[in-house]
C-alpha cells in the first residue's frame, strides 16, 4: 500500500464518520511532508449548521492551528471528492503543495464550474487514488436518502 492509499483510507474512515452522522460522507487529511497528520475534517454542515463546514475547510483549519500559521506549503490534503469551487478557493489561499482527490464530483466539483487548476499555480493534483471506494460511500449515502 502506498503512502497516498493509506493517507486517503484514514481520509475514507473521516468520511465514514460523516456518513454516521448523516452528513454526506467527505472526508479529508492534510499530511505534512515527514507524514505527520495536522488536521482531519469531514462535513460537518448538517451538525454545525454551517454551509462552510465542509471537509476540506474542517481539515485546513486545524492543520493551521496546529502549526501557527495560515500556509501550509510542504503539505498535503487528501480528501475523498473533489473539493467545490469553495474549499478549492480556501485550498488556493493556504498554499497547499499537493492535492489528492478519491473521486470526482460531476454536480458540484470545482472543475465543473472551471476549466483550469484554482489551487496556488506550484500545487500538484493527484486523482483517483482510492476511487471506488470513495465512490462507493457517496453513492450508498444518496441510495440510503432516496
Amino acid at each position: 500500500m502506498t503512502d497516498d492509499e493509506r493517507f486517503m483510507r484514514l481520509a475514507l474512515s473521516e468520511a465514514q464518520h460523516a456518513f454516521d452522522e448523516d452528513e454526506i460522507p467527505v472526508g479529508a487529511l492534510v499530511v505534512t511532508k515527514t507524514g505527520r497528520i495536522i488536521g482531519r475534517g469531514r462535513n460537518m454542515t448538517e451538525t454545525l449548521n454551517d454551509v462552510t463546514a465542509h471537509a476540506e475547510m474542517q481539515a485546513i483549519t486545524a492543520a493551521e492551528q496546529s502549526l501557527g500559521g495560515k500556509y501550509l506549503t510542504d503539505c498535503t490534503l487528501y480528501v475523498t471528492v473533489e473539493p467545490c469551487l469553495m474549499c478549492a478557493g480556501a485550498i488556493a489561499w493556504s498554499q497547499i503543495s499537493r492535492v489528492v482527490i478519491g473521486t470526482g464530483d460531476s454536480k458540484r466539483g470545482y472543475s465543473t464550474m472551471t476549466s483550469r487548476e484554482p489551487f496556488h499555480p506550484k500545487t500538484t493534483v493527484s486523482r483517483g487514488v482510492c476511487e471506488d471506494e470513495c465512490r462507493k460511500l457517496m453513492q450508498d449515502f444518496f441510495k440510503k436518502k432516496r
